[in-house]
């Protein structure tokens, strides 16, 4: 798709783009040069993660489950 670089270096992303991907206004992008390309990737926020980890409601409990899962991948990596 081709989009027009304004007097004010901004770009429209088309309608069809900013859905697929769930982009909406004030969301931010990042320019990403990779070669000699450009790419945009959407940049997620830690509000967008919201209600993604559920939990036991109680912090101890995460934190003592927390560093258990990590000893335990320590050990495995140690073997």
């Amino acid at each position: 798709m081709i989009s027009t670089i304004t007097t004010k270096g901004q770009v429209t992303i088309p309608v069809s783009i900013r859905k697929k991907y769930g982009l909406c206004t004030n969301d931010r992008v990042d320019f990403v040069i990779e070669g000699d390309k450009i790419v945009l990737v959407p940049v997620k926020t830690l509000r967008d993660f919201r209600g993604s980890v559920t939990g036991t409601g109680d912090p101890e409990k995460e934190r003592q489950a927390a560093k258990e899962a990590v000893s335990r991948r320590t050990i495995e990596e140690m073997s």
